[in-house]
């Protein structure tokens, strides 16, 4: 039986995973992580058949309850200081949060390894998220000019989303779009052009009525490729990392590192 907790337990993302892993045979909710509802059972706070409480930080949930894996959906400002305790602790996590840079995986890949603990993170758990990362890595060996459009609620703080970042940075790693008018000869404000992330010019829409979609565009000579991506509750994807973090010391970058073995 793998043990969970869930930081980010009384957030958006917590009513289906909360009934996927009490549904689920081989994982068990031990803590739940919010402040707003520390102190409270499991049952109390978010309605799970699990035993357990809710805690106020990751560290005393660690001290309190048995866990084998830390699932985190917080925020961009809380993600680091919870995953970071975790894998001091030897505890493996998931990470389901954006706000982390290439910077924090690198240091966050060597403490993990020092401290024998797998992370699995993913700027989208979905499956098809999944498949559209792979599928426009393989588009970038052939194609040279994209973009892309990142969409998520008018709520949303960080920009872009980790899911889009995540996405520019794979295929950073296949080659830099060949760039369309330089910035140094557009006229007008060169933020209309967007943020570049790893070579990718990439734009983030924040509106009510969206979650995190993300859209990439390829262009070519009269024609053009268009995927996109629109949310599913990333139950799936989450519950495939959590019972296979523990697999690999090290960080390991997307869902696709799961389903296709890189």
């Amino acid at each position: 039986m793998i043990h969970v907790c869930f930081a980010g337990i009384t957030g958006w993302t917590a009513p289906p995973l909360v009934a996927a892993l009490d549904a689920a045979d081989d994982l068990t909710l031990t803590a739940g992580v919010s402040r707003s509802a520390a102190g409270r059972t499991l049952a109390d706070a978010v309605g799970s058949s699990a035993d357990g409480r809710v805690y106020a930080t990751v560290a005393e949930a660690l001290d309190s309850a048995p866990v084998d894996v830390l699932i985190d959906y917080t925020s961009a400002a809380a993600v680091k200081d919870n995953v970071w305790t975790a894998v001091r602790a030897g505890v493996h996590a998931v990470v389901g949060s954006s706000g982390l840079t290439a910077d924090d995986y690198e240091e966050l890949d060597a403490l993990a390894r020092a401290h024998g603990a797998g992370v699995i993170a993913a700027g989208n758990f979905s499956v098809m998220a999944a498949l559209l990362r792979r599928s426009a890595a393989l588009a970038a060996e052939h194609l040279d000019h994209w973009e892309i459009i990142d969409y998520a609620s008018a709520t949303k703080p960080d920009v872009p989303s980790g899911t889009a970042r995540e996405l520019a940075e794979t295929l950073g790693a296949v080659r830099t779009p060949t760039p369309a008018v330089p910035l140094q000869d557009l006229h007008g404000p060169v933020e209309a052009r967007g943020a570049e992330i790893a070579g990718t010019r990439v734009h983030s829409v924040r509106l009510p009525s969206y979650s995190v979609t993300t859209e990439i565009v390829f262009g070519g000579p009269g024609e053009r490729l268009v995927m996109r991506h629109d949310p599913d509750p990333y139950v799936t994807g989450t519950l495939l990392a959590a019972r296979h973090a523990h697999e690999a010391p090290g960080v390991r970058r997307g869902l696709d590192s799961l389903l296709f073995g890189g």
